[in-house]
C-alpha cells in the first residue's frame, strides 16, 4: 500500500505521461500560433498554449490508474546471516609494493 503512494507510476506509465504531455503542448502551440496569426494577436497564442499546459498537467500529474498498469516487481527482503561488522573491527588493507 505504501508503494502505491511513493511510486504512483511505473516506467511505462511515465513514458505514456511524457508522450501525452509533449503531444498536448505541441498541438496547443501549433493551434495557438495559427489562431494568433490569423487574428493578428499574439496574446491569444499565449492563452492557448497556457490552456494546453494546464490540460496536460491535469492529465499527467495525478497518478491516474492508466499510469499504473505495469507495476514494478520488487524482490523479497532477504535476511542477512552475518552480523554487520563495526568499522573499527575491520583490518586495514595493505597495498602491494611494486
Amino acid at each position: 500500500l505504501l508503494t502505491k503512494f511513493l511510486f504512483p507510476q511505473d516506467y511505462k506509465g511515465q513514458k505514456l505521461a511524457e508522450q501525452i504531455f509533449q503531444g498536448i503542448i505541441l498541438v496547443s502551440a501549433i493551434i495557438g500560433f495559427i489562431y494568433g496569426y490569423i487574428i493578428e494577436h499574439f496574446g491569444w497564442t499565449v492563452y492557448i498554449v497556457m490552456a494546453g499546459f494546464a490540460l496536460s498537467c491535469l492529465l499527467t500529474l495525478p497518478p491516474w490508474p492508466m499510469y499504473r498498469r505495469n507495476p514494478l516487481k520488487w524482490l523479497p527482503v532477504q535476511e542477512s546471516g552475518t552480523d554487520e561488522k563495526k568499522p573499527g573491527d575491520r583490518k586495514p588493507k595493505r597495498h602491494a609494493k611494486n
